[in-house]
This record gives structure tokens, sequence and C-alpha cells, in this order.
């Protein structure tokens, strides 16, 4: 009796110690949490606008973030990469978005100006052609002769040897591009123009070309439209891989660098992302040269890689007070959005059919938002 008495002083003595390290790794935890994520006391809305490319996921994203932060919108108005440039250069919107980075004359005009890549996506050679659902192989070489208007028929030898198995109609093929100017339009031509000297010197890549030929849609879901059924059968456009999947259209299959017939999937684009392993630039230094597209197109190693993968970026001043009508507490709550984008929102990406950040670029994001200022003052910990 007496030694468990003595020893019951010593149990009382270890669970108190336990409980006092306990509370003090405790409050360690939550003083770094508050530290490195101030307390969001900014109530209205945020806005962004440009790329339709990434639109369905900054329309998720702003809705988990609102969930997370009630009074906190995120309004993001897809008006194209090369609108979206504008208003950022004007000043008008609190961030830009562009499936293009910015050129270094357009980084001229907006001196602070940083990258930050947010999600990956695909873009995808999509066609109406009653009769043939799956199956279509085509290749960059094609493709370009296609919309440079010197393949006209659906049953063209050349389409026709790249798809023996198939029953390709006699009749005449209706191009459908993008009518605004578009990161995706400019993933579309750097992969043209990677694939045909032709079309590099005739038409070359940018956001906004002299089209040779076809009808022009608005945005993203303008093409869409205009390749679902029924109106203009017989018809081929690009389109980025979401717009294809929520508007049920038919896409081709793709012949990749390494001469493969690759199907477009996250697979294929996380694939070409691993493959181009690009070296990317700090956020606020020049990304105009910087594209995946260029650098699958040109390995040959990259085996199971779709060679038309993109990067799509937010566009922010590394000094917000830059800003007309932008305050401390509304910059504090654009950086903690962005910076909850690249980590927890990633999760949104798969389901939408993007690819997430890799960790490589989610840490040169994180070094990027880390440089952010306030009249000078950083905004994160």
């Amino acid at each position: 009796m007496q030694q468990k008495m003595r020893k019951e002083p010593s149990v009382r003595l270890a669970i108190v110690v336990l409980l006092i390290l306990v509370v003090a790794i405790g409050a360690s935890y939550f003083l770094f949490f508050f530290n490195s994520t101030p307390a969001l006391t900014f109530q209205g809305t945020i806005q962004g606008a440009g790329a339709t490319f990434p639109q369905p996921f900054y329309s998720k994203l702003s809705a988990e973030f609102l969930k997370l932060h009630p009074g906190i919108r995120i309004n993001y108005n897809g008006i194209g990469s090369g609108g979206g440039i504008r208003q950022f250069m004007a000043k008008t919107v609190d961030f830009g978005a562009s499936d293009a980075p910015m050129t270094d004359a357009q980084l001229a005009n907006a001196p602070g100006a940083l990258h930050i890549p947010m999600v990956i996506g695909g873009i995808v050679v999509a066609y109406y052609v009653p009769g043939i659902q799956t199956g279509l192989v085509l290749s960059g070489d094609v493709l370009a002769k296609i919309f440079l208007g010197q393949i006209t028929n659906w049953n063209d030898p050349v389409i026709k040897a790249l798809n023996p198995a198939l029953q390709l109609p006699d009749h005449a093929i209706t191009v459908v591009h993008r009518s605004d100017g578009s990161g995706t339009t400019f993933g579309w031509t750097q992969y043209l123009s990677a694939l045909s000297s032709e079309w590099a010197s005739k038409v070359g890549a940018s956001t906004s070309v002299n089209w040779p030929v076809g009808l022009g849609g608005q945005g993203n879901a303008g093409v869409a439209g205009l390749l679902s059924p029924p109106d203009h059968p017989y018809s081929i456009g690009y389109v980025e891989y979401t717009y294809a999947t929520l508007n049920n259209l038919t896409y081709a299959y793709i012949i990749n660098a390494a001469g493969n017939v690759i199907k477009p999937n996250v697979d294929s684009f996380s694939a070409a992302v691993t493959a181009a392993a690009p070296s990317l630039p700090a956020g606020d230094e020049s990304w105009a040269n910087v594209s995946i597209i260029n650098s699958v197109a040109n390995n040959s190693k990259a085996t199971n890689a779709y060679p038309i993968t993109t990067f799509t970026y937010i566009l922010i001043y590394k000094d917000l007070s830059a800003v007309p009508h932008m305050t401390r507490d509304k910059a504090q709550a654009l950086v903690q959005f962005l910076w909850w984008a690249i980590h927890d929102g990633q999760q949104f990406a798969t389901a939408l059919e993007y690819v997430p950040l890799p960790s490589s670029v989610v840490s040169l994001d994180e070094a990027t938002l880390r440089t952010v200022q306030f009249s000078g003052q950083t905004l994160l910990g």
C-alpha cells in the first residue's frame, strides 16, 4: 500500500510534464501559423481578368476560398489572355491572367510584373465529323497544312495515310479558330510553328495571328460552341481540354516528337511537364521564352508526353500599391489567396482535367509570393 502511494506522485508529475509539453508544442505551432498567415480583415471583391483556359479552375478556387473566408470574393472575368494582359497593364484589375507569358515589350510597360504559374493544361484538336466518334490520328505537320488551307478535304491522302482504318468522308474541312487575343492561340501557334517551318515563316506564334482560313469564335467557349453538333459539321479546331470534356467534344490523338500516338489526358499532360523539365526563371524575371510546348516538341525522349501542353499564369505587381484602389488589407487577402491556391487549391485541378503544379514550381511560386509588397513592406512572413 505504501509502495503504491509512493508511485502516485511520480505518475501525476509525469502527466503534468506531458501536458505542459503538449501545450508548449501546440502554442508554438499556433504562433508559427499565426505569424505565417496573418488574419484577413478585408471584406469585399478582388477582381481579376484574362485567360478563358483556366476559368473553370479559378471559378472553383473562388468558391472554395469563399467557404474558408466568408466575405472575400474572387471575381474572375474570362476575357482572353490578350485582354487580361491589357487590363493588367492598365491596372484596371487587381490581377491579370494569361496562358502566354508577357513579352519583353509588354514587361517594359509593366515594371514590377510577376509571373505566377498556377496550373497546367492541354490544348486538344477537337473535330465534328459525322460518323467518326473516336480514333482520328493527326500530326503537327498535317495540322499546320489544314490551318494554312493547303489540306482542304477530310479524305485527303495525307490524312488517310494516318488513319487507314477510318472511312473518311469526301467533304470539305471547316477550320475553327479563336477570334480574340488568346493564350490558347499562343500555345497552339507555338506548336504549329515548332512542327512546320512554313507556318513559322508565314503566320508565326502569338496570342493573335492573321489566320489564313477559317471561322473565329470568342473564347474557348465560343470555339467549343462552333465545334458542337449540329452546326458546322466537318469542322476542326483547337480548344482547352476542360472545355472539350465539358462540351462532350470529340478530339484527335496526336503524334508526338517520339513518333507515338498520344491521347490527350491528365497523364499525358503530366508526362509532358516531367519530360520538358524547363529551367524556369524567377517570378520577377522575363518569362517571354518559357514554353513547355517547344521543349516537348524537340525532346525525342518524351515518349508518353502530349505535345500541346502549357502553363497558365496569374500576373500581379511586386508592389501592389501600384494598383489604384488597392489597400494593404486587400493586397494581403490577394496574396493569401494565391498562396492557398498553389498549395491546398491544387487538389481541385485533377477533377477539372488540369495538372497540379509539381513541387519544383510550387517552390518557385512560394519564393515569388514572399517578395510581394505593399508600399515597400512585404506581405508574407
